[in-house]
């Protein structure tokens, strides 16, 4: 429909013609009336990643929301450890390591990984935490129970991107921040994909497209 992604047009449009093909095995539908329908393009799967100055500015803007310490400390998680944004709003504080500085992660597959984070995370864990009332259970409670939704997550994101002047944001912009800054600086490949939770490197490996295609656009810049 108008307004839908690529993506979302190119799942429905296999729903139809699942539907119409099992209306025709069932003898009610007599030709396809879809056949000729060609969707949009697929599209590649990755957003573009920001600048570093671009993400810095985002995770430093001033806050506009009702909780500026929660959604700073969101903000620096999500692209610090290049957290998903199921794993990042299902965290709890027996998932935080302080003194030492990780984070077990429960990832997709009910596979756990464990992911470290730097001083600017621990210094805004301990902060939030000193500022809630428990400390156990979500790392980001609900509004009336349970864990914050990732509908609220998605919301903060939206407004602190408007907030920099930062358009095409959301929160796996800032994964995808993660993994692209840091093969740009070197880190191997099977170590980001460690950090991501990916199953295949083969699925790390899409990283490097952006990677390069940055350090292109910098040298054709830069080169006299």
């Amino acid at each position: 429909g108008f307004g839908s992604s690529k993506s979302t047009t190119l799942r429905k449009l296999s729903a139809v013609r699942g539907f119409m093909k099992f209306l025709s095995r069932k003898g009610l539908l007599v030709g396809d009336p879809v056949a000729g329908i060609k969707g949009p393009k697929a599209p590649e799967g990755l957003p573009r990643a920001l600048s570093i100055e671009e993400t810095v500015r985002l995770l430093e803007v001033p806050r506009s929301g009702r909780y500026p310490q929660r959604d700073r400390l969101i903000l620096e998680l999500l692209y610090a450890c290049g957290l998903r944004l199921a794993e990042l709003a299902a965290l709890n504080w027996d998932d935080v390591d302080l003194e030492e500085r990780w984070l077990r992660v429960h990832g997709k597959g009910s596979k756990d990984r464990m992911v470290p984070f730097g001083e600017p995370a621990q210094e805004l864990l301990q902060e939030w935490r000193g500022a809630t009332p428990c400390f156990e259970g979500p790392v980001f409670p609900g509004q009336t129970e349970g864990h914050i939704a990732e509908r609220t997550v998605h919301r903060l994101v939206l407004r602190a991107a408007k907030d920099a002047k930062i358009s095409d944001v959301s929160p796996h912009t800032l994964r995808h921040c993660f993994a692209t800054h840091l093969l740009e600086r070197g880190a191997p490949l099977r170590v980001v994909q460690e950090l991501l939770g990916h199953e295949s490197v083969v699925t790390t490996q899409r990283y490097l497209r952006i990677t390069m295609d940055s350090m292109k656009e910098k040298y054709t810049r830069s080169h006299p």
